[in-house]
């Protein structure tokens, strides 16, 4: 389902990050960094609460709101039943959906935030995301003190918190247009190859929101996936050419393999993933080269695997879901 949009601006963003993230390299680019895992909280859940709310208070600040001014707040995390968004939700007071895609979680939001906008339910809406390494492997492999061996293709869970005020209140970037994802089974079963797991979902949502717009490669300036890490990366490449017949030629980047420095980085293994770590290199880098017109037009297709430990234990294929917006500077 692919829909165009008139009037959906992005007002503001607002990045956190952990310790990982902030020696990147985009790390001068955050608003926050911490230094730790913990950032002044008792358990590592309630670190994650901390990443989101505070990457709330900064949108706030920085586009002069009240949370008073926001008319519906869209969240999602991986703590199982989105719990760090719906901590943040109590602080926030405000009409709360709470949303789960995994890794492609933040553009579900944006896109259920342009709609309400775009039908003029809305005038502004927040939309949130988080992750933190250490409560992520906790609950989907094993607790990060066990120390357990993972092979090259594992990604690492980004640790962050991100946020964005979006209205209909004309800004530098806009939300062109959307696309949502359909769950694909390409018959995966690797809980630790997430970018084989997701790289076909991101080539079907890229394939039909170009052909229902009519649109070629060369109608964007960037293609963006996240988080597929570097070996999805290429799988998409050639998946994409050979079952589409569609080339992606110098145009193509991936959030995971552009949050960290993959050379020196070398714990975070392919790269990064979460539903926070593509929105921290759009929301930091990305949305910045829009603004200064430095891009004109972005494909940005977030993708999730949409599983759980159990289902893996059954031996039941790993499922993955893509969802895709179009970002444009606005004249």
């Amino acid at each position: 389902m692919t829909t165009k949009y008139k009037n959906v601006y992005i007002e503001d963003v607002a990045t956190v990050v952990g310790p990982y993230e902030a020696k990147g390299p985009l790390g001068k680019r955050f608003d926050k960094k911490y230094t730790d895992m913990y950032f002044g909280k008792d358990s590592l859940e309630s670190a994650e609460v901390k990443l989101m709310t505070d990457s709330i208070d900064l949108v706030l600040k920085k586009t002069k709101k009240e949370k008073s001014d926001v008319d519906v707040f869209i969240a999602g995390d991986l703590q199982n039943q989105i719990t760090a968004s719906c901590y943040a939700a109590r602080e926030l007071s405000r009409p709360f959906l709470g949303i789960y895609s995994a890794c492609a979680t933040n553009t579900e939001g944006l896109i259920i935030a342009s709609n309400l906008i775009e039908s003029k339910t809305c005038d502004k809406v927040l939309v949130s995301v988080s992750s933190h390494n250490m409560v992520s492997e906790k609950q989907f492999r094993n607790p990060t003190e066990y120390g357990a061996p993972k092979p090259g293709t594992a990604t690492f869970t980004a640790t962050g918190g991100a946020s964005c005020l979006l209205s209909d209140s004309k800004g530098k970037v806009r939300i062109e247009s959307s696309t949502i994802g359909i769950p694909v089974d390409m018959e995966q079963t690797d809980p630790l190859h997430m970018g084989s797991v997701m790289a076909p979902a991101a080539a079907e949502t890229i394939s039909k929101h170009l052909s229902d717009l009519d649109r070629t490669i060369d109608d964007y300036d960037l293609i963006l996936t996240g988080d597929l890490g570097q070996f999805g990366k290429e799988i998409l490449k050639d998946y994409l050419l050979k079952e589409y017949n569609i080339d992606l030629k110098n145009k193509y980047n991936d959030c995971g393999v552009m949050l960290y420095d993959l050379k020196e980085q070398k714990d975070v293994q392919a790269g990064g993933s979460g539903p926070v770590c593509s929105a921290l290199v759009v929301y930091s880098d990305i949305i910045k080269k829009l603004e200064k017109k430095e891009l004109k037009r972005v494909l940005y297709v977030a993708t999730g695997a949409l599983f759980n430990p159990t289902m893996v234990f059954q031996k039941e294929n790993i499922l993955s879901i893509a969802h895709a917006i179009s970002l444009e500077s606005v004249e």
